[in-house]
Parts: C-alpha cells; structure tokens; sequence
C-alpha cells in the first residue's frame, strides 16, 4: 500500500498559488477597470463644445448633487437656485465619483472628497480641484458647458 508520491502536495500548491495569482492579477484588471484613463475614455460626450443638456434642474437636490455618469458630470446645488457643474472625474487616478453625500462630491476609488461649492478638495489623496464648468437652467433644464 503505497501513498501518493511527494510530488503530489507540491504539484497542489504550484497550481493553487498558480491559480491564486491568476484570480489576483484577473481582480486586479476588473478593480482598475474605470479608474484610468484611455484613449476611448476620452471621446465621452462631453468633448463637445457646446452645452449638455442633463435634463431638469429640479433633479439635483438643494444642498446636494448629482451625478451624471454617462456625460462624466456632477451637479451640485449649494444653495437654493445656485447650480455648480464640474468634472465627475477624479483628479487623483481617474474615477468618477459616485455620489454627493453631506454637501461633498465622493470618490469611491481612494476617498477623496470636493466641496460641493467650488470642487476643492476637502480630503484627498486627490491632489487638485474637480475642473469647474459653466452651467445654466434654461426653460427649467439643466445646461453644462464643459471647459
């Protein structure tokens, strides 16, 4: 009655830590996913010049904001009738935020945080303002003009 040869364990942990760092380095690709930038992330459709139309003013809640993602812009509302438009894309490593939440435009990669009123940022690593762009309510929707 002769066991299995040593061989076997080994051959079992090559292919476990075989497999381990193909899940890690396959992990590793879906969590960067979004998080940099490339060449077709930068046709969004807010490479256009002319304004973006992001529907009506009344979905962005006074004290807060919105996220659209689609056109890679956030939308806040500091004050009741004042709107502020910048980026939605993060200035540490390229994600877009994914919600304003107590009056401060998060980022869900690293936990940089912007101030609603001017896109500052309030905790980084984030090292530079979310780029502010120009935005008016025209017959009650909401127009951005990316700079």
């Amino acid at each position: 009655m002769s066991e299995a040869p040593e061989t076997s364990p080994a051959t079992s942990r090559r292919t476990l830590l075989c497999g381990a760092a193909a899940v890690l380095a396959a992990g590793g690709a879906v969590a960067v996913t979004g998080c940099g930038s490339s060449a077709s992330s930068s046709s969004s459709s807010t490479a256009a010049k002319g304004p973006v139309d992001l529907g009506p003013a009344s979905a962005v809640p006074e004290g807060g904001g919105k996220v659209f993602r689609e056109q890679k812009i956030v939308v806040t509302q500091p004050a009741a009738g004042e709107y502020k438009a910048f980026s939605a894309k993060c200035t540490h490593a390229g994600c877009i935020v994914d919600q304003v939440k107590n009056q401060q435009i998060q980022c869900p990669c690293h936990g940089s945080r912007f101030a609603i009123t001017d896109g500052a940022v309030q905790d980084g690593p984030a090292p530079s303002p979310l780029p502010a762009y120009t935005v008016t309510v025209d017959g009650g929707n909401l127009k951005v003009t990316p700079s």
